[in-house]
């Protein structure tokens, strides 16, 4: 999934990007707010981690421009500003989440995840998909019980897939999520990652779980023939 990091203080900045893309995050950065709507209008985000006192444009004034103009991205807020009234303030102008710093990165990590579960309408931290598991806290996919080794950029493209299960996505949808804006790929690089996928999801006298759906993209699930039971 792909979050941008939006904080002045580039130590903190670095280290939450850092953690992020340790923990397989595709992840965009900005110093100041001006960047950072740039960044957000420019690319499809899951997670938006936005601080409040940022240079050029105000973080407040982001958070809410952003609303303004329908931003799907969820919003975490982390900033210094601790006080009940802080608080209330930032979620009322559109946050979905609010942390204050100091903070420890694994909440922030959590709380990132939590959000990115939320937005896709999933409750728990483990995707099934058939006989297919995908465990979205420990990046470990099970087919039928048996453990499949993916590589880190095939379990973005599967977790994401997992995430949108049973609905098309384009290639242009996978490339949005999966990959930062600083990512140079080749032009095949989607359908080349898709096959490899199969090749290790698919399984002899199981039902086929990766689909293509010409000219618009691919989906995770299950198709039912005329007369099998539903």
């Amino acid at each position: 999934m792909r979050v941008l990091v939006v904080e002045d203080f580039s130590p903190i900045r670095k280290a939450v990007v850092q953690g992020l893309r340790e923990a397989g995050f595709a992840v965009d950065e900005a110093a100041d707010g001006e960047s950072a709507l740039w960044h957000a209008q420019s690319g499809e985000h899951d997670v938006i981690v936005l601080d409040l006192m940022l240079p050029k444009i105000d973080g407040a004034t982001v958070l809410k421009t952003l609303r303004q103009k329908q931003c799907p991205a969820h919003i975490l807020v982390l900033t210094a500003k601790d006080s009940p009234d802080d608080k209330v303030e930032g979620l009322e102008s559109g946050a979905d989440d609010y942390l204050v710093k100091p903070f420890h990165f694994p909440e922030l990590l959590a709380r990132v995840r939590s959000l990115v579960r939320r937005k896709y309408a999933v409750k728990g931290t483990t995707l099934h998909v058939a006989d297919l598991d995908v465990d979205t806290r420990n990046r470990i996919v099970r087919r039928g019980g048996e453990r499949v080794d993916l590589s880190g950029r095939e379990y973005a493209f599967l977790e994401y897939l997992a995430l949108n299960a049973d609905r098309t996505v384009s290639r242009s949808d996978i490339w949005e999520h999966v990959y930062d804006f600083n990512a140079s790929l080749e032009s095949n690089v989607v359908d080349v990652i898709i096959a490899r996928l199969r090749a290790k999801i698919e399984r002899p006298g199981r039902p086929q779980l990766i689909h293509t759906k010409r000219g618009q993209g691919y989906f995770l699930g299950l198709v039912r023939r005329p007369g099998e039971d539903a």
